[in-house]
């Protein structure tokens, strides 16, 4: 399992994901799950991936064969809008987690891989899509401007309750590493190094590319501010009646 995530502020897009590949408890790897495509001056893609390791890598090298070749009849290199890039990867995942369930038909083993893509085209907005397995997207919104793929439910509250087209770009980078730092504290499947990439609008190139390992200091002092913060907001919530009545601590059964 892993995470990673894709936040669409007005005008950058902020990528973050975690690095763990686990295969049971005791065969615990590290791939990066974030992938960068400085195609050409006009266009620009990053792509997230989860799920089945040999998918998510037979899917990169099919998208890196046609970028390679000139009189590729699709590819990233000749994508009009965001859409199709995401379409056209929905449908090579498609078509390789096919071939691969026919060789492991006998196996429990899960094939299924899931990506955000997001990037510019010239002339278009940038833009972030999550891309099923089954090949389908769907596009972050003013009302949903993030998108989240592997084990989504530890870091989703921050976000929601935070993160805004509008929010500042530090604000969203520090909501990413939180979102993720809270997901590694909660389920040992995610794990460091976390990777954070800034894209700024018609740049065409990754503005900041950032490497938290698990003892880097910055995430460090953020994660123990994040969980003072937590304490002090829970201290300041409002009191029950029934502190307030009560003259010492009893055990109270709902019924």
């Amino acid at each position: 399992m892993t995470y990673c995530l894709a936040i669409q502020l007005t005008d950058q897009l902020v990528f973050a994901s975690d690095s763990r590949t686990s295969a049971g408890v005791d065969n615990v790897s590290i791939y990066s799950k974030m992938h960068i495509f400085p195609v050409a001056e006009d266009r620009f893609f990053t792509l997230l991936s989860a799920g089945n390791l040999a998918t998510t890598q037979t899917v990169l090298s099919r998208i890196q064969r046609d970028l390679d070749n000139p009189h590729a009849e699709e590819s990233l290199r000749n994508v009009d809008y965001m859409f199709d890039a995401a379409h056209y990867v929905g449908r090579i995942s498609r078509d390789i987690q096919h071939e691969h369930e026919e060789a492991l038909s006998r196996s429990d083993a899960s094939v299924e891989a899931s990506f955000i893509m997001g990037g510019q085209v010239a002339g278009r907005p940038p833009n972030a899509y999550l891309i099923y397995p089954q090949g389908n997207c769907i596009t972050a919104s003013p009302q949903a401007p993030y998108l989240q793929i592997g084990e989504t439910k530890y870091g989703k509250p921050i976000l929601d309750r935070v993160v805004t087209p509008e929010t500042s770009l530090g604000d969203a980078v520090r909501c990413a590493l939180m979102s993720i730092a809270s997901t590694m504290r909660s389920n040992i499947s995610v794990g460091p190094p976390i990777e954070i990439a800034i894209y700024q609008r018609d740049s065409y190139r990754i503005l900041r590319h950032l490497t938290f390992e698990q003892d880097s200091r910055e995430l460090v002092d953020m994660e123990e501010s994040w969980s003072a913060g937590l304490r002090r907001a829970l201290s300041e919530l409002p009191r029950f009646e029934w502190e307030e009545e009560d003259a010492g601590p009893r055990v109270l059964h709902s019924q």
